[in-house]
């Protein structure tokens, strides 16, 4: 999918969901970092609409923070999952 069209899904679809789930003006749009997601373009129409985004942080991030796990810590987690459901 190209951003032009993700664009247009948003323009046909967010604010008449919206309306249905009667949501008003207290909600938040929540979307992944996917390049055509944060495009200039969607970022811009966003903005015009005056559409609160929730802000993702960077999956570096996420990445360092699980490095910081042992591997073994993780086994012995997977292990206990395995014990709570025989």
């Amino acid at each position: 999918m190209w951003m032009e069209n993700y664009v247009d899904i948003l323009k046909q679809h967010l604010k008449t969901l919206v309306r249905k789930l009667k949501l008003g003006c207290k909600w938040v749009f929540q979307m992944d970092n996917d390049p055509k997601n944060t495009s200039k373009v969607v970022a811009k129409w966003l903005k015009i609409n005056k559409v609160k985004v929730l802000e993702w942080p960077s999956h570096q991030l996420c990445q360092e923070e699980w490095a910081k796990i042992h591997p073994t810590y993780c086994g012995k987690l997977v292990e206990g999952y395995s014990k709570c459901l025989t």
